[in-house]
């Protein structure tokens, strides 16, 4: 079972959109405002058309039709200033939701992107996914359209039964009986939406996650004649997610059914009342058909507010699902800055999920300027020491005291589909070409790069001009250098380039951390052969450290590791290292 992200509570959450509404106070009064005013002016209709009734009734045809003129005009106009109202109105509110949503968004992305790898891992990648395509998607077309709507409805209907008050007070009473059925209608269904709805955003963010896997290792899968097994794992997480969908579809066709028995309860006791106040005189029939259109009048708004609570609860739970993710706080080792570049980690260790232990109390210092070099076998935990200096990861325990602007490069490298100056200036978003041509040329990819057919306009990433590995390490490695880190952190950055171009690449790399101090994860034994200093790791812990010319003289673990790489690769090693081996 996914240990998935965290969901807000219903308090936080509420808490979370006062937060995020407080800046924007201004428009949103200014919009509810003149929706206020647009709804009053639209309740002139029906006293206009029961003012004609009477009119029509009194067998004055003659008046009448002289009569008629006013109130038809009245009508036209109140039509008119309602318009413009309610557009003026459902704008500024438009506004104001698209801002709200737009400042919530920036949170959960500002947050997501500081998330620690391995908490993502944890969750899988579908619970990330379905909050940022699906939860993010009902929230916004509830801004978009739930929001406005909502708000007109309310005030219709509040507006609606003050005017139902000043024609008489009974006819107002008469449609209040709709009420306790309306209200009970509405209880009983958030109380059983809101555990629903919470349950298919998460059965739908498992759906994605086994989808995600399936397609993920298709080869594989194939490779093992797994797919039965694959294809029923799909269809488990398929058919739990839609009896989640249809336990929901049930639960709307019974809401709509009572609310239909609430609509006739309304209607029929405002034509009674109609009828007896007609009889004794307290009334005239325009008054009552002007009771009976405003009652008839609140079955739109009614109806939508209530069935919007369906919208509302389905966004409620993608924005608790935001707001968790936005609110999340990981414990986090502490890292402090020393004003220069250089880096001290103190008893630093790592377990990941299965808790089997990575790193065992690591203690590096690197000085101002260093480069140093991590090499060692495979799983010594070289990568996870770079990570968590870089950031990436949050250890178990220990404490890292490190420069506040730290950069990385890994052997992953992602070009960005767009022009490659756009994909640049990612690191430094001032940056004009001519600092764009610097980067590029420090790290010897200048000829190339003007070489494409658009030269740094040309569309690069998918659907774009295609890279090879070893552009697109120097990509990278001139995004790190418009960056400008106090500490650089490259992870097997040349692991890419095949051996053919790993020289060119290890030049890229030494123009782009030089003046700065690096951290290295060696891949090619030729890079810690240059580095100022060597850190050997074995098992999570450092067995070796020192400068490469005194541990090859002390026939370590690290001399070792050298004479192989040389014997393996003598046309990659210094000549005379080489010869020496």
């Amino acid at each position: 079972m996914k240990d998935l992200l965290p969901t807000a509570t219903p308090a936080r959450t509420r808490a979370a959109v006062r937060e995020i509404i407080r800046p924007h106070r201004r428009i949103a009064f200014a919009g509810f405002g003149l929706l206020i005013a647009a709804t009053a002016t639209g309740l002139l209709v029906q006293p206009l058309l029961g003012y004609i009734v009477d009119l029509v009734a009194g067998h004055r045809s003659a008046t009448a039709l002289t009569a008629l003129t006013v109130p038809t005009v009245a009508l036209v106009l109140a039509g008119v200033v309602q318009g413009v109202l309610a557009a003026w109105g459902l704008v500024l509110v438009a506004r104001f939701g698209e801002t709200a949503l737009a400042d919530l968004r920036e949170r959960f992305v500002e947050r997501v992107l500081t998330l620690p790898l391995e908490r993502i891992e944890r969750a899988g990648s579908g619970d990330l996914t379905s909050r940022v395509t699906g939860d993010v998607a009902r929230v916004a077309e509830a801004v978009r359209s739930a929001l406005p709507a909502l708000a007109r409805s309310l005030l219709s209907i509040v507006l609606t039964l003050v005017a139902m008050a000043l024609l008489d007070w009974r006819f107002m009473l008469a449609a209040l009986l709709a009420i306790p059925v309306q209200v009970h209608t509405g209880r009983w269904y958030v109380r059983n939406a809101v555990p629903l709805y919470a349950a298919q955003r998460v059965a739908t963010g498992e759906q994605q996650q086994q989808l995600l896997d399936t397609i993920a290792g298709a080869s594989t899968v194939r490779a093992l004649r797994a797919e039965t097994e694959h294809l029923e794992r799909v269809g488990v997480r398929s058919r739990a997610a839609l009896e989640i969908t249809m336990r929901g579809v049930r639960l709307v066709l019974r809401f709509y059914s009572r609310l239909h028995i609430a609509e006739y309860i309304g209607l029929a006791a405002v034509l009674a009342a109609g009828v007896l106040l007609v009889r004794d005189g307290s009334a005239t029939i325009g008054t009552a058909t002007a009771a009976a259109l405003y009652f008839h009048n609140l079955f739109g708004p009614i109806n939508t507010a209530l069935v919007l609570l369906d919208d509302a609860q389905s966004a409620t739970a993608g924005l608790a699902r935001l707001v968790g993710v936005a609110d999340h706080v990981t414990e986090s080792t502490p890292r402090t800055g020393q004003g220069e570049s250089g880096v001290a980690v103190r008893g630093l260790r790592h377990a990941y999920e299965a808790g089997r232990p990575v790193l065992h109390g690591v203690d590096l210092d690197i000085e101002p300027g260093q480069h140093v070099a991590l090499v060692g076998p495979s799983g010594a935990g070289k990568t996870t020491l770079a990570k968590i200096v870089a950031g990436v990861h949050e250890p178990t325990a220990g404490t890292i005291r490190m420069p506040f602007k730290v950069g990385m490069v890994t052997q992953e490298v992602h070009v960005f589909a767009g022009p490659l100056a756009d994909d640049l200036r990612l690191a430094r978003p001032q940056a004009t070409d001519e600092d764009l041509r610097a980067a590029l040329a420090r790290v010897e990819a200048l000829d190339w790069a003007e070489a494409l057919p658009q030269g740094l306009a040309t569309v690069v990433g998918q659907g774009g001009h295609r890279l090879t590995g070893a552009q697109s390490q120097q990509l990278a490695l001139a995004r790190l250098v418009l960056a400008d880190p106090d500490l650089a952190v490259l992870d097997e950055a040349t692991a890419e380039a095949g051996s053919t171009g790993a020289r060119a690449l290890e030049r890229s790399v030494e123009q782009a951390i030089d003046g700065r101090t690096a951290l290295i994860v060696a891949h090619r034994l030729t890079q810690a052969a240059s580095a100022d200093r060597v850190v050997v790791m074995d098992a999570g812990a450092v067995v070796e450290d020192g400068p490469h010319k005194d541990l090859r003289e002390a026939n370590g673990p690290y001399a070792a590791h050298w004479t192989a790489w040389t014997r393996h690769h003598p046309q990659e090693a210094h000549p005379q290292e080489a010869a020496d081996a």
